[in-house]
């Protein structure tokens, strides 16, 4: 999943990723779910399963550039801007793979592609996929959502009550969550979300010590539903630790700002490298990510 092209706004080529993974894979499942997709719901989709009392979001987008003028590159998302880091992507005249440059002067910094030739304006570009796996940790680009997206189908494997919810352009600050929350709201009555992406190793949360069950970043979620959570959680043998920020975003944003009364609360293993080529997550925090949304789709 790292290594499919994905930016914000370009989201298709991970849908069809998903519907051909679903299709292959979910007679193994435990409930066949109900798919949900088409021109109405852009490049997301839903999963419907049994009666759903809650969703799971994981955001199918990346960061990445834009190419513009004479290869100038322009930022999708926040990526980290390292000179010499390895692009790739396609445009009319074939196959790209090219190098990030930076150019500085007195008054500015642009940051370029070291390429042959002019890539076609418009073209997107993202970090080439490098995945590297030790005894503890896993690194690559994208884990930032792949990672997420990875737990959402695992979750399926078992899931009886429930949905799940791949979303696009949470890197850009979201622009689906608002009408697929509405569409889980009207039409299955379901009040309450999870937020399965992935957070940063900072002072208060660390590599190897557990998913971090987050309590607040620049949205706050409503303490009642927290509260539920973490007693669920507190009742588990699973590792997880309390994240407390006062930035960052997710498609629990996105759901607050929206009109419709959707519970939320973002939950997620930390990594190392945010936004590079080279995020990092410890493989124990993946399992106790994995665990904990197990035992939170059965008993919320």
């Amino acid at each position: 999943m790292c290594s499919v092209r994905a930016a914000s706004g370009d989201e298709a080529p991970m849908k069809e990723f998903l519907l051909n993974y679903i299709k292959e894979n979910q007679s193994n499942w435990r409930v066949q779910p109900k798919i949900i997709e088409g021109e109405d719901f852009q490049d997301c989709l839903i999963l419907v399963f049994g009666q759903p009392k809650t969703a799971i979001y994981a955001h199918i987008d990346s960061i990445g550039f834009t190419v513009g003028y004479d290869n100038e590159l322009i930022k999708i998302g926040g990526p980290r801007i390292i000179a010499d880091t390895i692009l790739v992507g396609s445009d009319s005249q074939g196959e790209i793979e090219t190098k990030l440059i930076i150019e500085e002067t007195e008054d500015e910094k642009t940051i370029r592609c070291d390429f042959d030739r002019t890539i076609d304006r418009g073209t997107n570009l993202t970090f080439k996929c490098n995945f590297r796996e030790s005894e503890e940790y896993i690194e690559t680009c994208y884990l930032d959502n792949r990672l997420g997206v990875w737990n959402a189908l695992k979750v399926a494997e078992t899931l009886e009550n429930g949905a799940i919810v791949f979303s696009c352009w949470e890197e850009t600050g979201g622009g689906s969550v608002g009408y697929l929350g509405k569409f889980l709201y009207e039409n299955f009555n379901v009040r309450q979300a999870l937020i399965s992406d992935i957070t940063w190793v900072t002072d208060g949360v660390k590599h190897g010590e557990g998913v971090a069950i987050s309590l607040r970043d620049s949205g706050l979620p409503r303490k009642k539903y927290l509260n539920r959570i973490l007693k669920i959680a507190r009742n588990t043998n699973i590792h997880f630790q309390l994240e407390v920020e006062s930035a960052g975003g997710s498609d629990g944003n996105a759901l607050q700002r929206s009109s419709y009364p959707i519970d939320w609360c973002f939950i997620g293993a930390p990594e190392d490298g945010v936004h590079s080529p080279d995020e990092k997550v410890h493989k124990n925090d993946i399992l106790s990510m994995h665990k904990m949304y197990s035992v939170l789709m059965k008993e919320l």
